[in-house]
């Protein structure tokens, strides 16, 4: 398939999007699945497996008609990458059709659901080599580089119109992701994680993250990432570091939080969900909206489901509609 929106990405700067929440942690504790390494690219080997990963995102995408927005579609392939697919027994043609096969879903969903006016950008999901939770050996930014390169370029021949890679815990992984994507000649975003004290598991600020990457890839007028977002972490987690203000803060234009306040290491040991309170979600996300003027994706990451987005998007819209379709939408 070819890419629609791969020359257009500015498109993302244009409007208001969506886009999902929880993928693995819906998948395992609301529908009862098993995913081996939280590798959700394994169903879609088979046909049931697909038809899960379908479901997943099809309340997501039907919220995003009836609210309005455009939506930015992320493939289930945060895993599909060598060391992780090595785990599950998948060489590296196998890994490629995996990921092909991904996008390709994505495809026949935005065929499906894209209206005028409310554009579903295809994006080919990237997650950490190592534990997006434990960073156990920090690569340099080369090392990076080569080992995304891969799956970027599969992502892009399968017809992605960018690469978003998520969970970032080191800005020197973040840089060589973003020198393969150029590699690619690919748009690419890239999302940081932090800890509870608003840091990166490696150490760093969100500011000296972002100001590391944009000098080692150009910046957002020099080919570097599009933007940036924060993944994987409560808005608490971080809202006070986007407070202390400053250039950085204009260059984030997503956030994808956890609904649980507990620690990345909590979550680690947790055996049940921790969705949190939709509404107290939403209300979360509008204290961020007031801190981020270049705020355009709302989505959610572990325990969030589609009510969670709903709720962000209606309050950061100021609109109790946001809220209501929360509870209209079955879980």
């Amino acid at each position: 398939m070819k890419p629609r929106y791969r020359d257009s990405i500015s498109i993302l700067k244009e409007r208001q999007f969506l886009t999902d929440g929880g993928l693995e942690t819906t998948l395992v504790f609301r529908r009862g699945m098993e995913l081996p390494h939280f590798a959700a690219f394994d169903l879609i080997r088979t046909e049931a497996g697909r038809a899960a990963l379908e479901n997943y995102y099809a309340p997501y995408l039907e919220a995003a008609l009836l609210l309005g927005t455009g939506f930015v579609l992320e493939s289930a392939t945060w895993r599909a990458s060598r060391d992780w697919g090595a785990r599950l027994g998948y060489d590296a043609e196998a890994l490629a059709i995996a990921n092909r096969a991904c996008v390709a879903m994505l495809h026949d969903l935005r065929a499906e659901y894209e209206v005028p006016g409310q554009p579903i950008i295809v994006a080919g999901n990237l997650g950490p080599r190592g534990d997006g939770y434990r960073p156990e050996e920090r690569m340099t930014a080369e090392e990076a580089r080569d080992y995304h390169r891969a799956q970027v370029m599969t992502l892009a021949e399968a017809g992605a119109d960018m690469i978003c890679a998520v969970t970032m815990t080191s800005p020197e992984e973040a840089t060589g992701i973003v020198r393969a994507a150029q590699d690619a000649d690919m748009p690419v975003a890239i999302s940081f994680t932090t800890e509870t004290d608003g840091r990166l598991p490696t150490g760093e600020t969100l500011a000296e993250a972002i100001a590391a990457v944009d000098a080692a890839t150009g910046g957002a007028n020099g080919g570097g990432p599009l933007h940036y977002m924060v993944n994987c972490a409560h808005p608490t987690h971080f809202e006070h570091a986007l407070a202390a203000g400053g250039d950085w803060v204009a260059r984030i234009g997503g956030i994808r939080a956890n609904a649980s306040k507990l620690s990345h290491a909590e979550l680690d040991e947790s055996t049940t969900l921790d969705d949190g309170d939709p509404l107290e979600f939403g209300a979360d996300y509008r204290r961020l909206r007031a801190l981020l003027p270049g705020l355009r994706i709302i989505g959610g990451c572990c325990g969030t489901d589609h009510r969670h987005v709903i709720a962000a998007h209606g309050a950061c819209r100021k609109a109790a509609s946001g809220e209501r379709l929360a509870y209209e939408l079955s879980a």
